[in-house]
C-alpha cells in the first residue's frame, strides 16, 4: 500500500509547470501588478488547490458515482468561469493605474483552483492513477496534497514573475494587445483540452 511518488512527483512537475488557466491568470496578475504585488494572489493560488485534494481524498469520488449529473454541471460552470477570466485577461493592459486598480488577493486566489478544470483533471488523476489500492485515505491525501503544494510553491511564483518580466518589455507597445490575447487564447485552449479532449480522463 501507498503512493507511487516519485512517479507522481513527474506527473505533478509536468501539469503544474505547463500552460493552464491557474498558470495564466499568474502570469496575467504579475503582469499587470508586479511580482511582488502578485505575492498573495500566488498563496491563495497554491493553498486553494487543497480545498480541492482533501474532500476528493476523503470520498468525494464516491458522490460523483452516486450523482454523476453534479459533476457534471460543475464542468460546464467551471468551463464558463475559465472563458470569463479568458476574457478578462485579453482586455487587462500591463501599464499601471494610478489608483483604483487594486490587485487580486489571497482569497481571490483561493478560488482559482476549485474553479480549473486542470486542477480537477490532476487530481483525481493522482488518486486513480498513482495511489495503491488499500492505502489509508489520510496517508494517500497527504502525499498527494504535499507533492502539489511542492511544485506549486516552485512553479506558480514563476509563472507571476514571468509576467511581470513580459510587462516590462511589452507595456505600452502594440505588440502588448497581441501578449494579451495569446494569454486569453491559451487559457480558453487548456480548459477546452482536459473538458472535451480527453485530459480529464487521463
Amino acid at each position: 500500500m501507498g503512493v507511487a511518488t516519485t512517479s507522481f512527483l513527474i506527473f505533478a512537475a509536468s501539469q503544474v509547470g505547463t500552460p493552464g488557466p491557474a498558470n495564466m491568470a499568474l502570469m496575467s496578475v504579475g503582469a499587470r501588478y508586479g511580482f511582488v504585488a502578485a505575492l498573495p494572489f500566488v498563496a491563495g493560488v497554491a493553498l486553494g488547490k487543497q480545498l480541492v485534494i482533501w474532500p476528493v481524498g476523503f470520498g468525494l469520488m464516491e458522490l460523483a458515482n452516486r450523482a454523476p449529473w453534479v459533476f457534471e454541471g460543475l464542468k460546464y460552470l467551471c468551463v464558463a468561469y475559465v472563458c470569463w477570466l479568458a476574457w478578462k485577461i485579453a482586455n487587462l493592459r500591463l501599464t499601471p493605474q494610478t489608483g483604483g486598480d487594486n490587485p487580486p488577493g489571497f482569497r481571490a486566489g483561493l478560488l482559482v483552483h476549485p474553479l480549473n478544470p486542470k486542477a480537477w483533471a490532476m487530481i483525481l488523476a493522482g488518486f486513480t492513477g498513482f495511489v495503491v489500492a488499500g492505502t489509508p485515505h489520510f496517508q494517500a491525501t497527504f502525499t498527494i496534497a504535499g507533492i502539489l503544494l511542492a511544485c506549486q510553491a516552485v512553479f506558480h511564483p514563476i509563472w507571476a514573475f514571468a509576467g511581470d518580466r513580459i510587462a516590462h518589455v511589452v507595456a505600452g507597445r502594440p505588440a502588448e494587445k497581441y501578449l494579451m490575447w495569446t494569454l486569453a487564447g491559451l487559457t480558453v485552449a487548456s480548459v477546452v483540452f482536459v473538458v472535451f479532449g480527453g485530459g480529464a480522463q487521463e
